[in-house]
């Protein structure tokens, strides 16, 4: 699809199309059944040589069963795939034209006036369509209004009716409240069977519907009780605040008469109704009144005239904002209406607090809020490390959500391999925000790479997110300074765009309205922002015995928390917020600031007390008695006091927390290291002990060695699967013409111990173990470290592992500034550091390790030497991984191995060989 500038913009066209499955609904109805059955198969692999068999993804096939046929479709990971591909297949076998292009605005015109005749049809009423259902209750009203059906109803009821005045006038997309201009048009086409009333925005069928049609509605209304409903009137100024409403309506009453009583008006046909709020499913809407500049003139022009609305009337800023339509005069939200599945009248109650959660949802940290359930605690994190690592809603999926919100299309992500140089296939995402018509809003191009592509997809969307989250602070910015609130990843193609994202004609042209806005969600943007000189923790106090046991940068503490109303000099307290079992990432922004402040402050097992000031729209979108709160907070000094626990901490990835501090990674700095000591050995065969997913061996083939052949050995077979696809990857790239092909002609993957000695591992050039032997028990460390110099024999062995003296500078910690009612006791820094990763058996320090190494070396007749990557041997406290370099003076020949040596099998996981030119598979060794 070619994209067009036009004005500066980017504009991609777009032709909606219809579905295979809904061309076949549209010529089958319910003849068409679809029967999705499970398809389990071993999925052979693409990787050649792996000896592994994986099991498959789940797949489904679709069989579609028509009157004149049955298909059944190929196998795909998901159900909706295998019908339409089915549906595709049985439109293909039956010869259906499919229409490619949409309907021109005159074909439209004339399917949008058989639509509305349909509507008002016997075989219409008896159908389950909400529609139905209101003509029903209609039926109830009295005196002239029988039958009567505002033209908003079915402006908004109706989604065919929608879609044709979208294609007549693609402005109805940013102005819904058009079609009633289209339905009262179209209506004069029908004068022999409807009647309208431009004055009153009615419709109705001229002649009454049968009584044999009539009587079962009015027994089943009248079956129906007599209902309470919750709802929330939404005052037009800003100055006055929302407040609860009861609308009741009894079973002889048409409820949408009851609701144009609370706003004043007699007749139903004065209010207009919103499009449906929050999920598509939701009959949550806004209902207010009908501008008198709806009453359609008599210039009105056909299809494609161009009229313009003025409203007459005080636009309500807070309900325009949360149904992205001009709102006029008070509204009232409520959940009531009439439904697909039922005819009877669906209804649930609307509280002051549904509104609040309902506004603090149209923001990106609002939605993340949400999503947590911790209004008064969790804010939208600022950095996305790892999927393990954030709890919530992802940000791809709040993206999606927001834009669904703010009706804009839905966003389009496009990931690539990464230019940067490294030692694995890293990818980057650039992001696009659309607007319904297709109008490049903004584009975000992050330059950070990620080994996987849906965390550039994540981190992508949480950039664009945090940027929205700043817009939405201060949505009166002039465009030409517009630019100053980005950074170098986001690049904005519209001046304007706030336009698109509250999609209100009032709001675009009214500056005044704009402001009013703008201090409504400049409170519920408001995070950190709390958290200011004057305005943070108060009487903070930490109590019980220090375990130890803290949080660090990159951690993952528990805790379980209340947050409470209290009256300053008044034993009154109300509970607003409680949350246990609350986890959340140290240092990437996930929770207000201080609330990580004083969590950092405590050890698990612990408690903390301290009371903030107030965050108003939080403890109303939190607080189940929202009145109480609102009570309390108008005629009270009010602040709210936090009690927190620590439950348990989860110890921080060992990479992310190195990463933090050295540049490249200190993991990368360990392969270096390990490289140029292999290019300076001249050495032809590796062996690289604990090689998990391949980067030293992965590394090694981006330079020319000398190495002809090169081995790896873990226990883990998901490691071992990982690094075969990688190097696998990595040789068919250097097989390439237009890159120098490597000197190393066999590579094997095998699984197994590296403390049990196999003859074919034996007398290699070099040997490698890098951050391994911190993953073993101490003797079994030793033990390996034994079976390594006396029967694998290196000729050179590179054995690498954490110096715990250099956690004192990983894990340094803010300083405690606050008086624990249980002092601790002193503690030297070393005493109070933890191990780098949860998995690691021990750490030692450098004494240990030296030790260790030079008691290996005089044993087996080795000399080692010391080095280290990340830090410097001269300045305290050494390397931050310490190296020990092995190496023989003597010949494999005064070491032969004996007939009686006890042999361990090693399973061969995979295998290339560059002289067959082809992978090869062997059972064991």
């Amino acid at each position: 699809m070619e994209t067009k500038i036009e004005d500066g913009r980017a504009v991609v066209p777009k032709k909606p199309t219809l579905t295979p499955k809904a061309i076949i609904h549209q010529n089958f109805g319910s003849k068409a059944s679809y029967t999705v059955e499970e398809v389990k198969e071993i999925r052979q692999t693409e990787l050649p040589g792996l000896s592994i068999q994986k099991k498959g993804p789940c797949l489904y096939r679709c069989t579609l069963q028509l009157p004149e046929l049955s298909v059944v479709s190929g196998t795909f990971s998901k159900k909706k795939d295998a019908e339409q591909c089915a549906a595709e297949m049985a439109i293909e076998k039956l010869g259906i034209r499919l229409v490619t292009g949409d309907s021109t605005p005159k074909e439209a015109w004339g399917s949008l006036v058989a639509r509305l005749s349909y509507i008002f049809s016997e075989n219409f009423l008896s159908s389950l369509h909400p529609l139905s259902g209101h003509i029903g209750a209609a039926l109830c009203r009295k005196g002239d209004l029988f039958g009567s059906i505002p033209i908003s109803v079915i402006a908004v009821y109706d989604a065919k009716i929608c879609s044709l005045c979208k294609c007549i006038n693609p402005e109805v997309e940013s102005n819904p409240f058009l079609v009633i201009s289209y339905i009262m048009k179209a209506i004069t086409e029908l004068s022999g069977s409807l009647v309208a009333s431009e004055q009153h925005l009615w419709i109705r069928k001229q002649n009454p519907y049968p009584q044999d049609i009539i009587e079962p509605l009015m027994e089943q209304n009248g079956l129906q009780e007599c209902i309470q409903v919750a709802a929330v009137r939404i005052p037009s100024s800003v100055e006055e605040s929302v407040e609860a409403v009861t609308l009741h309506i009894s079973s002889k009453e048409y409820y949408l008469d009851i609701i144009a009583n609370e706003l004043g008006f007699e007749d139903a046909a004065d209010v207009l109704i919103s499009r449906n709020l929050g999920r598509a499913s939701s009959e949550t809407r806004l209902f207010f009144a009908a501008p008198k500049s709806y009453i359609i003139d008599q210039s009105f022009k056909l299809p494609n005239g161009k009229e313009t609305h003025h409203f007459e009337g005080s636009p309500n800023v807070r309900a325009s904002y949360l149904s992205g339509q001009d709102i006029i005069g008070d509204a009232i939200l409520a959940s009531i209406g009439y439904t697909w599945r039922s005819r009877d009248l669906f209804y649930e109650d609307v509280t002051v607090r549904s509104y609040y959660r309902m506004l603090i949802g149209k923001t990106p940290g609002g939605i993340y809020k949400l999503s947590r359930e911790a209004m008064l605690t969790a804010q939208l994190p600022s950095r996305f490390t790892t999927r393990a690592n954030w709890r919530g809603t992802l940000p791809r999926d709040i993206l999606l959500m927001f834009c669904r919100q703010h009706h804009l299309s839905e966003p389009v992500f496009s990931t690539a391999p990464s230019n940067a140089v490294s030692e694995s296939e890293m990818f980057r995402c650039e992001l696009k925000l659309l607007s319904k018509r297709e109008d490049l809003l903004i584009k975000c191009s992050p330059e950070d790479s990620f080994k996987k592509q849906n965390d550039a997809i994540q981190n992508a969307s949480l950039k664009l997110l945090s940027w929205l989250n700043k817009y939405f602070k201060n949505i009166i910015v002039p465009s030409e300074k517009l630019d100053e609130t980005t950074d170098f990843d986001i690049q904005i193609y519209s001046r304007n765009i706030f336009q698109w994202i509250s999609a209100c004609q009032s709001l675009r042209n009214d500056q005044l309205n704009a402001i009013e806005l703008h201090k409504i969600l400049e409170s519920i943007c408001a995070n950190s922002s709390y958290i200011m000189p004057g305005n943070g923790v108060c009487s903070l106090k930490i109590g019980g015995p220090d375990s130890a046991v803290c949080p660090c940068n990159g951690s993952l503490p528990c805790i379980n928390y209340s947050v409470s109303l209290t009256v300053e000099g008044e034993n009154i307290k109300e509970m607003i917020e409680v949350c246990n079992d609350f986890e959340f990432e140290v240092g990437v922004g996930a929770v207000i600031s201080y609330v990580e402040e004083v969590v950092m402050q405590m050890s698990i097992g612990q408690s903390a007390y301290f009371t903030t000031k107030l965050l108003p729209d939080f403890i109303f979108a939190s607080a189940d008695d929202s009145a109480k709160m609102m009570s309390l907070l108008s005629s009270k000094k009010c602040c709210m006091e936090y009690e927190i626990r620590l439950t348990k901490v989860a110890e921080p990835l060992e990479d992310r927390m190195e990463q933090a501090l050295f540049s490249p990674s200190l993991s990368k700095q360990r392969v270096e290291f390990a490289v140029r000591r292999i290019l300076e050995s001249h050495a032809t065969t590796l062996l690289d002990f604990g090689c998990g997913s391949g980067s030293l061996l992965e590394a090694l083939l981006n330079y020319s060695t000398s190495l002809e052949k090169i081995v790896g050995v873990d226990i883990s077979q998901k490691g071992l699967i990982r690094a075969a696809k990688v190097l696998n990857s990595k040789l068919a790239i250097n097989s390439d013409a237009d890159v120098q092909p490597t000197s190393v002609k066999s590579v094997i993957l095998y699984e197994g111990s590296i403390t049990k000695f196999g003859s074919r591992l034996h007398g290699f050039d070099i040997g490698t173990c890098l951050e391994v032997i911190e993953h073993m028990d101490e003797d079994q460390a030793c033990l390996f470290g034994d079976v390594a110099l006396s029967y694998f024999c290196p000729r050179i062995l590179i054995v690498s592992t954490p110096n715990f003296e250099y956690n004192v500078v990983l894990q340094k910690s803010n300083p405690t500034n606050v008086e624990h009612e249980n002092e601790p006791d002193e503690k030297s820094p070393l005493q109070s550091c933890k191990f780098r990763n949860h998995d690691h058996k021990f750490e030692w320090t450098r004494e240990q390790f030296q030790q260790w190494a030079l008691d290996l070396a005089a044993r087996h007749n080795y000399n080692v030497e010391f080095s280290g990557v990340g830090g410097s041997a001269d300045v305290e406290p050494g390397f931050a991984s310490q190296v020990a370099v092995f190496r023989r003076e003597w010949t494999l020949e005064d070491n032969m191995l004996k007939e009686g040596d006890i042999e361990y099998h090693y399973n061969v996981v995979w295998e290339w060989n560059t002289e067959k030119r082809e992978n090869v598979c062997t059972d064991s060794v």
